[in-house]
């Protein structure tokens, strides 16, 4: 199994492209602090820096509500990228593919977040109708809800 949670805050604003055939990628890191006290009985903090790359509709969003500093969530799976540099040297590093993030706290990062509250939003769900997901409440779609279409009476 290969699954990636991670809690932190983005070190910078998320870069948007898109391919050739029009599907959009972002890329952008996250910066995770873990705190724990160490022999000397000492409160550490250690700082892990993470590259993330986001697909699709959710690539958008994030690069829509997001800034550098803004907290979130995510999740994702492990992915190592291996190039070669314009020396010819072989180069890798790991990579978080989000498949999920949440958008938490309120306006630190960056203006258009909401004040506060918790926002999701999930890699195969998106929004219904153009709403952004910080007017929805609908918990995040995942592939098992890919049919719903957002519309919240029975049909029957």
């Amino acid at each position: 199994m290969n699954k990636v949670v991670l809690i932190g805050n983005l070190t910078r604003d998320i870069e948007l492209r898109y391919t050739q055939s029009g599907y959009c990628v972002g890329n952008a890191g996250i910066a995770v602090t873990r705190k724990f006290k160490n022999a000397q009985g000492e409160t550490v903090e250690e700082t892990c820096f993470i590259d993330l790359k986001f697909f699709g509709r959710t690539a958008e969003v994030a690069n829509q509500y997001l800034r550098k500093g803004s907290k979130l969530a995510v999740e994702g799976r492990l992915k190592l990228e291996q190039w070669q540099d314009q020396s010819g040297q072989n180069r890798s590093k790991h990579v978080v593919e989000v498949e999920s993030l949440e958008m938490l706290g309120g306006n630190q990062g960056g203006q258009n977040n909401q004040s506060s509250g918790t926002q999701n939003y999930a890699q195969s769900g998106g929004t219904q109708g153009g709403q952004a997901p910080s007017q929805s409440r609908k918990p995040a779609l995942r592939s098992a809800d890919k049919y719903d279409d957002g519309n919240d009476t029975i049909p029957f």
